[in-house]
């Protein structure tokens, strides 16, 4: 007699959150993984500091989601990350923006970096319809190294990184004794900020 077979259950809530991780982790992977061939690379690794940035859609969560694709990126590994912030919109528009700055160790040239950051934006939906339009995400390379570069496509450190409270303190938080290429100690530029909204959240 044939035992009556028992229907599927369901995947518990848990168990349906590791699966998105991995599938997404998965697509990461494919996204990125020839863009480390397409430039050189670099034998040393070296720390890079990426600026995450949201204020559509569950930001935190987005966020969060964004350092496993950042870890998932060849010759890229994730080393810390700085606590949460929350930020008034600075020349941009819609709702407060949560923020973060991660260190990362990486053997990519800068062009293969930056292209890894595009293809995780644009797997998270990021649209730019217009000028400092709102974000599902926005990842900057601010720092890689002592590299200092000037480019149509990308310039470092990034042009503006002194200039926002929402990528200084970040910073400052994973490296308090952080040195700008050509300004020096970053620091030392956190008083010309100290009327930018900024908050530490728990």
């Amino acid at each position: 007699r044939r035992r009556a077979r028992a229907s599927p259950q369901a995947p518990s809530p848990p168990a349906q959150a590791r699966w998105w991780q991995r599938r997404r982790y998965r697509r990461c992977r494919r996204r990125t993984r020839g863009l480390s061939l397409s430039h050189p690379v670099v034998a040393t690794p070296r720390l890079a500091y990426v600026g995450l940035g949201a204020n559509l859609g569950d930001a935190p969560a987005t966020l969060q989601q964004a350092l496993v694709d950042l870890a998932a990126v060849p010759g890229v590994r994730a080393v810390r990350v700085s606590s949460l912030w929350r930020s008034a919109p600075v020349q941009a528009q819609g709702p407060d923006f949560f923020n973060a700055v991660a260190e990362l160790r990486c053997t990519l040239a800068p062009m293969a970096l930056l292209e890894a950051l595009w293809a995780i934006e644009q797997g998270h939906g990021r649209e730019r319809p217009y000028h400092h339009a709102p974000r599902t995400l926005d990842l900057d390379l601010l720092l890689l190294g002592d590299e200092v570069l000037d480019t149509p496509r990308l310039t470092l450190p990034h042009p503006r990184l002194h200039q926002r409270a929402f990528v200084l303190r970040p910073l400052l938080e994973l490296w308090p004794e952080a040195v700008h290429p050509r300004l020096g100690r970053l620091a030392l530029c956190l008083p010309a900020v100290a009327d930018q909204a900024l908050e530490r959240l728990p």
